[in-house]
């Protein structure tokens, strides 16, 4: 049987028989797009990727982090953090306000807000220029780190990969851990001291019979809190798809070089992070287990309430310590400096010495209270909100894929230890910077879909010159064609 074909003549000027015969521009950049899209389809949403996991300078910041080095510039003696953070503080808030950092989330209004008035506080106490050198690093600090973190910690891949080489740093902290924690020595900034400044040497006494570990960091406290604030990512974001004793070894060696610091403050912070880990994963099959986790937490701070002659903020200081001494004097720490905040409730002290009692030392362990007692309320409050929007807003995201549900709940498990730690410690230095950006490093959760879609990259294949809606984005991402073609918009 013949099969005969007969061409339909055409003229020269029939558009429609010229468009059945002839792929357009536009058709054949769609194919090209989605033969891309076709290739990298089954990849995972974490660290398979080719692609390189961290910028540049979010490599570098990280790594500065672990570097005790105090480098002279100018009138100026910064860090190595310091360095990075001013060098990427203006890219960053550039790409931030262009909304290449996707959206902008209350905490990122309320952390602007903060070092806004933080700039405005010192500028009342002290004078501007007095406090100009206050004021610069105080936003390098802040808004460097959080807006870094916006920026450039934007997927799962990256924020797995961040979780990586900061635990990586801590593993390779140990040796001299060890060999500190023994003999009272500090290799590493003997080291480090050849070759620029460092932090001072801090020498305290020992506890159970070891010298409390500094490490590269400017206090035993630093370190402890900095090495036990990874101890929840490194068993739910880096132990995810790991089996068996596979899935602890990592998390049991950032546990132990925390430890090492013999510092009351991060052991409590630990025991709070493998208590708030084991309920997860003992009812991780119930999905109200968080909400009777805090239901447990509201009756304790009533009973506290009604039945202690302390209040719940004064109970809690005083046995979230290494002793009952330390403890009684964190106390006394807590009522002079609130005489403090009331006495200068609006702009606080700036840089000044507080009023305590005879024999009490300067230093404040308590993070929020010396935000409140610098900077006035205002300025709590502010910090405060940050906190709580980013794990409001994060908690409530919604349903996600597994995975990305450890990513998420390893991150809250670790802000939310911070925030009461910081009851009994203050932050300055490498962990402030620290707690900063990790505040601003899990807004990507909040671009992720059900099904793991991050509507973020779907602006990428947009046309020139054409904006599309939420559910566009989330079409595109998942390849429906069809509703792209019948929407007016596209």
């Amino acid at each position: 049987m013949t099969v005969v074909t007969s061409r339909v003549p055409q003229s020269r000027g029939s558009r429609p028989a010229a468009k059945l015969g002839r792929i357009s521009r536009t058709d054949k950049n769609d194919a090209a797009t989605e033969r891309g899209r076709r290739s990298t389809r089954q990849q995972p949403l974490t660290g398979q990727s080719k692609r390189p996991g961290l910028h540049w300078s979010v490599t570098a910041f990280l790594v500065g982090l672990f570097l005790p080095w105090i480098i002279p510039l100018g009138p100026l003696n910064l860090s190595v953090y310091r360095i990075v953070l001013l060098m990427t503080l203006v890219p960053c808030l550039v790409m931030w306000v262009r909304g290449r950092a996707g959206r902008i989330r209350i905490a990122d209004i309320t952390i602007l807000l903060f070092s806004l008035w933080t700039s405005v506080s010192l500028a009342v106490v002290h004078g501007v220029q007095h406090s100009i050198e206050a004021i610069g690093i105080g936003n390098i600090e802040t808004l460097g780190a959080y807006f870094l973190a916006r920026c450039y910690i934007r997927t799962a891949e990256n924020f797995r990969s961040m979780v990586q080489l900061v635990c990586g740093l801590i593993m390779m902290l140990l040796p001299f851990a060890l060999y500190e924690w023994v003999s009272g020595q500090k290799p590493l900034l003997v080291l480090f001291g050849y070759v620029f400044p460092t932090v001072d040497v801090t020498m305290m006494d020992p506890r159970w019979g070891f010298w409390r570990v500094q490490g590269p960091f400017e206090h035993s406290i630093v370190y402890g809190l900095f090495c036990g604030s990874l101890v929840a990512l490194a068993y739910l974001v880096l132990g995810y798809g790991k089996a068996g004793i596979a899935r602890f070894v990592q998390p049991a060696v950032v546990a132990f070089t925390a430890f090492v610091s013999m510092s009351s403050a991060p052991i409590a912070g630990i025991a709070l992070l493998i208590g708030l880990m084991l309920w997860h994963s003992l009812f991780r099959s119930f999905n109200w287990r968080w909400k009777i986790l805090w239901a447990i937490a509201f009756l304790g701070y009533i009973f506290v309430a009604v039945g202690s002659n302390q209040t719940p903020v004064q109970f809690y200081i005083s046995h979230f310590t290494f002793d009952a001494q330390t403890g009684w004097y964190r106390l006394l720490i807590w009522q002079c400096g609130s005489d403090s905040v009331a006495k200068h409730p609006l702009f606080g002290i700036g840089m000044g010495d507080w009023v305590r009692l005879p024999g009490m030392g300067s230093s404040v362990d308590n993070f929020w209270l010396l935000i409140a007692m610098r900077y006035g309320i205002p300025a709590v409050l502010l910090i405060f909100s940050t906190c709580i929007a980013v794990i409001g807003q994060t908690t409530l995201a919604g349903k996600l894929p597994d995975e990305i549900q450890d990513y998420r709940t390893g991150y809250l498990i670790s802000l939310i230890v911070f925030m009461l730690v910081g009851c009994t410690v203050h932050f300055w230095a490498a962990i402030y910077v620290w707690f900063v950006f990790l505040l601003g490093s899990g807004a990507w959760i909040l671009e992720v879909t059900a099904d793991g879609v991050a509507t973020r990259d779907a602006p990428t294949y947009a046309r020139k010159g054409q904006r599309w809606s939420r559910e566009q984005i989330i079409a595109r991402r998942r390849h429906d064609y069809s509703s792209l073609r019948d929407s007016p918009e596209a």
